[in-house]
């Protein structure tokens, strides 16, 4: 019977996502043309906001066990879009100047209670540039996350539960990223006033339910799933990258096409199935998820996969962050 990994898979071989962005870039020079912005991401991103802000105040005077079904079933999917909106922000996406994005991961990290937005964004743009480097890639789990799960049932789910707990505790890795500029203190400050606000207007049951959302949103749901999806070794040993094409992207903006975003992170959310589709060749013989909720029970319960189902590298290789600032358009450049 096959057994689980016991470690990280180690490779020399670079990431495949900038090679395959030449090749794409070679054979269809026409996705350039998908390199653009979407400034309606911002009103996907208010509305979400409005929905969670009036959820809360109709759940402020219930009973606050009913935060619990209602986060559940309804917060951590509106939480969940509101995630990419600040994903999107992150990778200035939504519009031109850097201030506008700022202000819009902030507005989409409000309903989330935690302000995480702006760390997110100096995080992630590492996790592109040194995919696998275990001191520079926040993405990967801890030696000691995957030592103390491993491939246990009841460890995977625990591990699920306090995945955004986890996820701090790894950014302490990555020593390279500044912990604090001003634009992480204005998202502390903001999110703080905002806390506050729901705490005066509304009570605590009506921030213990956003706050609830966003716990579920990244954590013990099908949703979490996600985490999984990305990166973890689930179908192949081999294949690095996953992407899923299942309905859930209808609401959570694509955020399913992980390889198509990481060859071009310079294509908005709503453009990823047109690259897909210009470049079908590259993506249709890669393997791919079909549904959350089928690989969120698999990974809690298939005993072969273990946090350490991952592929690392020790070498950085020679990209550096000035490449993905605006990677692809550097590329087209080169």
């Amino acid at each position: 019977m096959p057994q689980a990994p016991a470690a990280f898979t180690v490779v020399t071989a670079p990431e495949p996502h900038r090679i395959r962005t030449r090749q794409i870039i070679k054979a269809h020079p026409e996705v350039k043309a998908l390199m653009t912005r979407n400034p309606a991401t911002f009103l996907i991103g208010l509305g979400c906001v409005l929905g969670q802000v009036g959820l809360a105040y109709l759940l402020r005077n219930q009973a606050w066990y009913w935060t619990i079904p209602v986060a559940y079933c309804v917060g951590a999917f509106l939480s969940h879009t509101l995630f990419v909106v600040i994903h999107e922000a992150a990778h200035n996406l939504v519009f031109r100047k850097l201030w506008q994005n700022v202000a819009t991961g902030i507005l989409a990290n409000f309903p989330s209670v935690i302000p995480t937005a702006i760390s997110f964004k100096n995080f992630h743009i590492k996790h592109h540039v040194f995919q696998g480097v275990h001191e520079l890639d926040a993405d990967l789990p801890d030696w000691y996350e995957a030592k103390l799960i491993r491939h246990y049932s009841v460890g995977k789910a625990i591990w699920l539960f306090f995945f955004p707990l986890f996820q701090v505790i790894r950014t302490m890795r990555c020593r390279e990223v500044a912990v604090f500029d001003r634009y992480v203190m204005a998202n502390i400050a903001a999110q703080l006033a905002f806390n506050a606000a729901i705490v005066y207007f509304f009570g605590w049951t009506a921030l213990l339910y956003l706050f609830l959302s966003f716990w579920f949103s990244v954590g013990l749901h099908p949703l979490g799933a996600r985490w999984i999806q990305e990166h973890y070794l689930t179908l192949s040993p081999e294949q690095e990258t996953y992407s899923y094409y299942g309905r859930l992207n209808g609401i959570n903006l694509n955020v399913g096409f992980h390889n198509e975003h990481h060859d071009m992170p310079s294509i908005p959310w709503n453009n990823l199935p047109r690259l897909k589709a210009v470049a079908p060749e590259f993506y249709e013989p890669l393997l791919a998820h079909r549904s959350y909720t089928s690989l969120f029970f698999r990974f809690l319960f298939d005993q072969e996969i273990s946090l350490y189902s991952r592929i690392t590298r020790r070498e950085r290789g020679t990209a550096t962050l000035k490449d993905q600032s605006v990677p692809d358009r550097e590329l087209v450049n080169n």
